[in-house]
């Protein structure tokens, strides 16, 4: 059964993984910190089940990044439309996506859920840019590597009937190429309405074999902050991958 999310954050439903399981496990943390850092990762693993339903998703700015996520999303069988400024047609096509040229466009076209991927320089500007009025009632989703600043921004500009999932996928096209099996993908649902269509996108995820991560923007960006930690962090999944 797919766990259920409240308003904030998710149920009790959700699992955490035990600390056992072979997929997370390295060799002994070296010092206290990397000690906290393995416990504090433990902790917010959680179980999910894969995607229930198909879903379409826009994503605005349809550079590298953009790309490398519509692949999995439509081998998994959803629905992509992409956006950018530039003409990413054929690249779509190659992905098994489709390309509009606007915003405007993909929305026409119904999306349930809309991914900004541009970056962290670009964010509020692009965003200033886009019809936010007609983001009423989607699930809008970040994948920028800081948490608190679009979770702020997100919920300053976007209609109050909008839902907003913050996540830091911590994989990318070179260290995601071969597949995401144990790759971690960290989440917030910030504010959620619809939780059928935000246990559904987070589905994807589980459903490619990502260690689901649930933890807050401000712990994130906290934990971020810190070379050490974010360097044992991902060196201890990517390590227990062998």
């Amino acid at each position: 059964m797919v766990a259920c999310l409240s308003s904030m954050r998710c149920s009790a439903s959700f699992h955490a993984a035990p600390v056992s399981s072979p997929a997370h496990i390295l060799s002994p943390p070296k010092n206290k910190r990397a000690e906290a850092a393995n416990l504090f990762f433990e902790t917010r693993v959680v179980t999910m089940a894969a995607a229930p339903r198909k879903l379409t998703i826009g994503i605005i700015g349809f550079g590298n990044f953009g790309q490398f996520l519509a692949k999995t999303f439509t081998q998994q069988g959803h629905r992509v439309i992409g956006s950018s400024r530039a003409d990413y047609t054929a690249q779509a096509q190659e992905v098994g996506a489709e390309f509009v040229k606007s915003p405007d466009e993909m929305l026409d076209l119904s999306p349930d859920v809309v991914i900004l991927s541009m970056s962290i320089m670009s964010f509020e500007s692009v965003l200033a840019r886009l019809p936010l009025e007609r983001f009423s009632s989607k699930l809008i989703v970040d994948v920028l590597s800081v948490k608190v600043f679009p979770h702020d921004v997100l919920l300053k500009t976007l209609p109050a009937d909008a839902d907003i999932l913050c996540t830091h996928p911590m994989f990318g096209p070179e260290s995601g190429r071969h597949g995401w099996t144990g790759l971690p993908m960290v989440y917030d649902a910030v504010r959620v309405a619809d939780k059928g269509r935000v246990e559904a996108f987070l589905g994807m995820f589980a459903e490619a074999g990502c260690s689901m991560v649930e933890m807050s923007c401000e712990e994130h960006d906290a934990y971020a902050a810190s070379t050490q930690f974010v360097t044992h962090f991902t060196g201890r999944v990517l390590g227990g991958l062998g």
